[in-house]
């Protein structure tokens, strides 16, 4: 019996062997085309990351060479003939502006620019006016510098707790002393503030006759209540 059980193993054994040898010539070609596709899309990923790690190499390599000019003005045209995609443009035009001393004019208009495009990620848009409202200053009306902060102090905003404070700086500058107080004050209690800025705002407090934070009671003060207290 074991030898016609045997037969019968080998016969099936060579049967399915077939069958698989059958379905691999019939469907073969789209494993390896699937092996293809993956291998192929790896190399491709690869080549665009290098792509783009040497076109940021080069793009900073340009800049740092525009700003080795010797004057601003032979820096900020070195800057704008830098080939810049629009990610990169921001950049571009941040740097452009951190010369307002020397170069005033370029450095406005580079952050009137970075301000007006609706393609820059939002926060950057939000550091651009800030810097815009502080060189600015009292050159700009109160209230157009408070219309221009109003929006990067909202809630979320990636640079809300320095809005704040110029938005604290400024009710100071046209007389309204309580909303001074109260934005300093919320800065004190901001987790989102840096500790500068929150050292800052507590220094200011102190400079306008306010504490910092709520004064603990006297000592006579304790003792009389706790007299009160023994008494009753």
């Amino acid at each position: 019996m074991s030898n016609p059980e045997s037969f019968i193993d080998e016969v099936t054994e060579e049967v399915r062997r077939d069958r698989l040898f059958a379905i691999f010539r019939k469907y073969g070609w789209i494993a390896v085309l699937a092996i293809l596709a993956i291998v192929g899309g790896s190399v491709w990923t690869e080549w665009q990351k290098a792509k783009a790690r040497a076109s940021a190499e080069d793009f900073g390599d340009a800049l740092l060479a525009a700003l080795d000019a010797k004057t601003p003005e032979e820096r900020q045209a070195a800057l704008s003939a830098v080939p810049a995609t629009p990610d990169q443009r921001v950049l571009q035009l941040l740097l452009a502006s951190t010369d307002p001393a020397k170069d005033r004019k370029a450095a406005l208009a580079a952050l009137d620019a970075l301000i007006a495009d609706a393609t820059a990620p939002q926060a950057y848009r939000d550091l651009a006016t800030l810097r815009l409202v502080v060189i600015l200053g009292k050159e700009l009306p109160a209230a157009e510098r408070q219309a221009a902060l109003g929006p990067v102090a909202e809630a979320g905003r990636a640079f809300r707790p320095l809005a704040v404070e110029q938005l604290a700086y400024l009710a100071l500058e046209t007389g309204d002393r309580e909303t001074a107080l109260t934005g300093l004050r919320s800065l004190l209690q901001d987790q989102e503030a840096p500790v500068g800025l929150r050292r800052r705002a507590g220094q200011m407090l102190t400079a306008l006759g306010e504490p910092p934070e709520p004064a603990a009671p006297a000592d006579g003060a304790g003792e009389a209540t706790g007299g009160d207290g023994a008494g009753n």
